[in-house]
């Protein structure tokens, strides 16, 4: 499971081999959510407000490298690193 990204104690990920719709992972302590890449929205899991806020704040800024490594880990395997939010 690559991690793409971690900021403020979140971990992003995605899955080898995942499930349609494009989504990635967000992980925060016992939280956890899968979170589509085109709509912005909670697919499952939760994620506390202030922390899904921050996520989708990252997300929105960073939703093109989003769907490139969607489609990279999905055809070989590959994935790159996206800068954390500051």
């Amino acid at each position: 499971m690559p991690e793409l990204s971690r900021f403020l104690g979140i971990s992003i990920m995605m899955y080898f081999e995942d499930h349609y719709p494009p989504h990635f992972h967000a992980k925060y302590n016992e939280y956890r959510a899968a979170i589509s890449i085109d709509e912005l929205k909670i697919l499952d899991g939760h994620l506390p407000a202030r922390i899904l806020g921050l996520v989708i704040e990252w997300a929105e800024l960073h939703k093109k490298e989003l769907l490139q490594d969607w489609e990279s880990v999905k055809k070989d395997g590959k994935f790159f690193k996206i800068e954390p939010l500051v």
